[in-house]
């Protein structure tokens, strides 16, 4: 009953941070000198009974106060409105919203498989050859931009012609058995992966050694190592379960940051993502698209947060006792 109450209460605090990151968008959208329905405009395809659907929903002349207003119901309504090439909106998110979350689910948990073990191992090896070396990967790592290591990547999938570029899946796709849709998929999802993941591992394999290292230090540590505990359980009981639960904090952070890294991400490999969908409808000032791209992306953000303090209140007891003291 107190983790529902615990998801409720957060839920609530969401819904403000919601409102002010949509006004800002809003406003800093509008007060652009660009006419949102001007691609519309422009296309043949367009009706004008579209174009005044449009004007109507969102109220273009009003002041830009009732134009939100106007926006903000239609959104929670779920009317999103048109894209500039007269295509649903909401059709359009559907269609790129689970590609994003594959990539970044699966990125996720790769990192975390590979980076906990990785920096449990540097902390506990500290200062010898092993833990220099998973240093020096790191800041390499950690230093390169995932968009430039994105552009090397795909320069050589062109050269070497053993990955595919572009989209999700093969033309040929839905001819293929079930094995052969899996090992597709895989080749289309592997070089985007691998930038995420390499750019992801990095800094969360540092975080955990330096965790680790910390933990290792304390005194209830050295008092199990001296009632004569093994080593092991000394690691993996007692040090790992404390050093585990600042990763979980950062986890909604790295969900974020995936996020915005996975945007140019998709973008060079022409991925059918989230982030690409918003960078394209930017440069072609597709007003509705890039304000239904950031709002989903928002609350994928605010999701992503949520999972991450849910996951800390069942690791940590002391979360659930201030959680359980805050409720009474």
């Amino acid at each position: 009953m107190e983790i529902f109450k615990y998801i409720l209460k957060r839920t609530l605090q969401v819904i403000p941070l919601m409102i002010i990151v949509s006004v800002i968008s809003f406003f800093i959208i509008r007060l652009a000198p660009i006419d949102p329905l001007a691609e519309l405009r422009l296309n043949p395809s367009i009706s004008q009974e579209t174009l005044d659907k449009e004007i109507k929903r969102l109220n273009l002349d009003k002041p830009i106060g009732i134009q939100y207003l106007s926006w903000a119901k239609s959104f929670i309504q779920g009317d999103l409105g048109y894209t500039s090439a007269g295509e649903k909106v909401s059709v359009k998110l559907k269609e790129r919203i689970p590609n994003t979350l594959l990539l970044t689910a699966i990125v996720i948990f790769m990192t975390w498989i590979v980076g906990i073990p990785l920096g449990i191992a540097a902390a506990v090896n500290k200062e010898t050859a092993f833990d220099r070396f998973l240093t020096i990967i790191s800041s390499i790592g950690m230093a390169i931009p995932s968009f430039f290591f994105a552009i090397l990547m795909l320069m050589f999938a062109v050269k070497t012609a053993w990955f595919p570029v572009g989209g999700l899946t093969s033309y040929y796709f839905n001819e293929l058995s079930f094995w052969g849709k899996l090992i597709d998929l895989a080749k289309h999802l592997a070089l985007p992966v691998i930038v995420l993941f390499t750019i992801s591992l990095s800094g969360l394999q540092r975080q955990m050694r330096a965790n680790m290292l910390e933990v290792l230090d304390s005194d209830y540590v050295k008092f199990a190592r001296a009632k004569g505990l093994s080593e092991f359980k000394v690691i993996y009981k007692h040090a790992l379960r404390n050093a585990l639960n600042p990763m979980i904090t950062l986890l909604g952070f790295e969900f974020a940051g995936l996020l915005s890294g996975a945007a140019l991400t998709e973008y060079v490999f022409q991925y059918p993502g989230l982030g690409r969908l918003i960078l394209e409808a930017v440069m072609k000032s597709d007003i509705n698209l890039v304000m239904a791209s950031l709002m989903m992306g928002t609350i994928m953000l605010l999701l992503g947060n949520l999972l991450a303090d849910i996951l800390l209140m069942l690791t940590d007891p002391r979360i659930r006792g201030g959680a359980a003291n805050g409720n009474n």
